[in-house]
């Protein structure tokens, strides 16, 4: 298929790092994006925790992965694991 013909996906992906593994076929990622702060206009980090559903119970603590959005899974999962940038030590 040409990249004309190619439909684009309007769902939001994510980086960051795996913070729990302990359910089956889920993962916890805290994703860290950087805010300008409307008065100081010092950056400031802020850190947000997403589930996402790991079908193949592949990824560890520690790893840098890259999660898509989805449709609900579960009452808190609407992320899905998209590919492993990096594994842990």
């Amino acid at each position: 298929m040409s990249e004309s013909m190619e439909k684009r996906s309007n769902k939001r992906i994510l980086i960051g790092e795996v913070v729990s593994d302990k359910c089956d076929k889920t993962i916890v990622v805290r994703v860290e994006t950087m805010v300008k702060h409307p008065l100081f206009g010092k950056y400031v980090r802020r850190r947000k925790k997403f589930m996402a559903h790991d079908a193949a119970n592949e990824c560890k603590i520690g790893d840098k992965v890259e999660i898509i959005e989805s449709r609900p899974l579960s009452r808190q999962k609407r992320w899905q694991l998209q590919r492993v940038l990096e594994k842990a030590v």
